[in-house]
């Protein structure tokens, strides 16, 4: 995984560099259209698989995005990154996989996302009656023997992600009130 990091980290940090040899002639709007178009976007593409990931390759990806807002604000590589990425409104690495996880178990409990990843996930189901049996919890598998891989899948991490979510989240109806909810709620346990 540390390779397809690396790939990651290479591409986003070219994209910025181009970027940043056309910053003076831009805008802010322009500059925060180009990031997200360039740089953002490969920062989020199939993010859910690093799920998990040692800190040490998420902050490889923490750095590009620092990089990318302190130009967009057109602040100092000095300045400290937590209000600047508050004030764009952008969730750190982390949380953007959080995200990314959280809506694609969203979607595969509410028949939007293909079978196979809606075959991965189950409903608890207690034996008796408990209190959690009215909550809209997701069964975690067994321990996997596997210690780097089999607790970063899909089918493994989705039930951790979602029973850590309220209830007023997870029981969204619709799918645009779900994602602003979630973002709601990871950016204020992140800056809060």
């Amino acid at each position: 995984m540390s390779g397809h990091v690396k790939k990651i980290v290479r591409a986003a940090s070219f994209a910025l560099h181009r970027i940043g040899s056309l910053r003076k002639y831009l805008d802010t709007t322009s500059t925060e259209r180009l990031v997200h178009a360039f740089v953002s976007s490969r920062l989020d593409y199939c993010n859910s698989l690093l799920y998990g990931l040692p800190a040490k390759e998420i902050q490889k990806l923490q750095r590009i995005q620092n990089s990318a807002a302190r130009m967009v604000t057109r602040c100092s590589k000095h300045s400290h990154i937590t209000p600047i990425l508050q004030q764009l409104h952008w969730l750190p690495i982390r949380e953007r996989i959080t995200y990314k996880v959280a809506l694609l178990t969203y979607k595969a409990l509410h028949d939007m996302a293909p079978m196979y990843i809606a075959d991965l996930l189950a409903q608890y189901q207690p034996s008796r009656s408990l209190r959690s049996f009215t909550q809209c919890l997701l069964r975690r598998p067994p321990p996997s023997r596997t210690t780097h891989y089999g607790d970063r899948s899909f089918a493994a991490s989705a039930p951790t992600i979602w029973n850590d979510l309220p209830m007023s989240i997870q029981s969204k109806t619709s799918l645009d009130s779900f994602k602003t909810a979630l973002k709601t709620h990871l950016f204020v346990n992140c800056f809060c």
